[in-house]
């Protein structure tokens, strides 16, 4: 795989996976949106009533439904055509959720300063020119706004990582491998599908958004709580390492001039 490769290839990857990756989506998303992700980003949110929300990749728009259940006003963007096509086909009609196809690198069909909360749920590792998609999501934030995003967690889910197993199959450790590698690597999701994914380390994350504009007000890395647990044991093995990290930011309010 080229460190070169770009987004139109993620793009053509995800819009080929997006039928199987969409049937493992119930309501509350795939397991580890459910287990780990969700719990975070709402309780990351404030109030969503009257609140103009954008969906920052919204996959096949469960966060979307969610959003606009709470009495946001969601506006909801993916880069892959397929992926819109399902998230609108299970939108029901009184969800009046605004489906977009658009990349979060280019988001020049939406105004400056329109959302009060942009929320973008594992989509920043999926894009080749993350600073261009950060540089957008604060063109777009009101002042004071803020945004959400989750990703892997750079740190721990770098190229070539995985679990270190014994001959019987029992697993050792968690391997990390290549951390200071930045650009595309392929990473197997489904039986046969290979996603492209796009690393770099948390300190060009942190220095990036920083440089953006924004302020960083929270951060999380999820654990399962014991209520999951009950509920699904086998992700007892998370509490080895961390799989994903979630930011909350603030837009800086611009200066007035005198």
């Amino acid at each position: 795989m080229s460190k070169t490769a770009g987004t139109e290839e993620a793009i053509k990857r995800w819009d080929a996976y997006a039928d199987t990756y969409s049937k493992n989506h119930t309501e509350q998303g795939d397991l580890h949106k459910e287990i780990f992700l969700n719990p975070v980003l709402f309780s990351f949110m404030e109030d969503l009533r009257n609140k103009k929300v954008l969906d920052a990749g919204c996959g096949e728009g469960y966060l979307s439904r969610i959003l606009s259940k709470f009495g946001a006003n969601v506006t909801a963007v993916d880069y892959s055509s397929r992926m819109v096509e399902i998230a609108k086909e299970r939108t029901p009609n009184d969800l009046l959720i605004r489906y977009i196809k658009a990349n979060c690198e280019d988001l020049n069909i939406l105004k400056d300063k329109s959302f009060d909360l942009i929320v973008s749920n594992m989509v920043i590792q999926d894009l080749a020119n993350y600073e261009k998609a950060f540089q957008e999501m604060n063109r777009l934030l009101v002042d004071g706004g803020s945004l959400i995003f989750s990703i892997l967690h750079p740190c721990f889910v770098t190229p070539e990582c995985g679990w270190e197993k014994t001959e019987s199959g029992e697993k050792l450790y968690w391997r990390v491998d290549r951390y200071f590698y930045e650009g595309a690597y392929e990473q197997g999701l489904g039986d046969k599908e290979k996603m492209l994914f796009f690393h770099r380390t948390l300190t060009s994350y942190i220095n990036t958004l920083i440089k953006t504009g924004f302020i960083i007000e929270r951060m999380e890395e999820p654990m399962p709580s014991n209520e999951m647990l009950k509920k699904y044991p086998s992700f007892e093995e998370d509490f080895r390492c961390a799989d994903f990290i979630v930011f909350k930011l603030k837009k800086q309010k611009e200066a007035k001039t005198q």
